[in-house]
């Protein structure tokens, strides 16, 4: 049973395990999102949660009681200043496991701990191309100027190209017969 037991160890010293759960969270708020173990997870994950519960009100007490947990004066600022307010509305449960499968290596659960409103890179890569779509336009323009310019070089070059891409298929089939 485990009763009583108000934390796991994790089989290391105090001062492995405390200088571990502060860089894994540092690493939780710097990227938002880490894999690591399912009991390391847990462990982090407490200690995540108060610390974004502490920075939802700003206050000099605050920052202080988190500094000195989180001695990366960057992150410090990221999570009272970005974190934080987007944390505003929810009353807890900041954070989420996802099970990933077994490390190869040792068979260990592994997890994806998050913070809930994280958002995949993906759909920032999504936001790019309409971005470049309004500048391709410009770019557009831009190529025609330069066409205007200099109409020669482009056309003797793009004979050229055909010119080979014709001679490659003629090549090809003098070798098969």
């Amino acid at each position: 049973m485990n009763h009583r037991n108000g934390f796991n160890p994790l089989s290391r010293t105090t001062a492995h395990r405390r200088a571990m759960s502060r860089n894994m969270v540092t690493s939780l708020f710097r990227f938002e999102r880490i894999t690591t173990t399912k009991s390391k997870a847990l462990e982090v994950r407490k200690a995540a949660e108060k610390l974004i519960t502490r920075s939802k009100v700003d206050s000099v007490h605050n920052r202080r009681e988190v500094a000195k947990f989180i001695a990366d004066e960057k992150i410090l600022n990221k999570l009272f200043t970005e974190i934080g307010p987007r944390m505003k509305d929810r009353n807890g449960g900041y954070t989420r496991v996802l099970k990933i499968g077994f490390r190869q290596g040792d068979a260990a659960d592994m997890v994806i701990l998050e913070l809930v409103d994280y958002k995949l890179d993906s759909e920032a890569k999504e936001e790019k191309p309409a971005a470049k779509a309004k500048k391709a336009p410009k770019a557009a323009a831009e190529t025609k100027a330069d066409e205007e310019k200099k109409p020669a070089a482009k056309k003797t070059t793009a004979k050229k190209s055909t010119a080979k891409k014709a001679a490659a298929p003629k090549a090809e089939a003098a070798d098969k017969e």
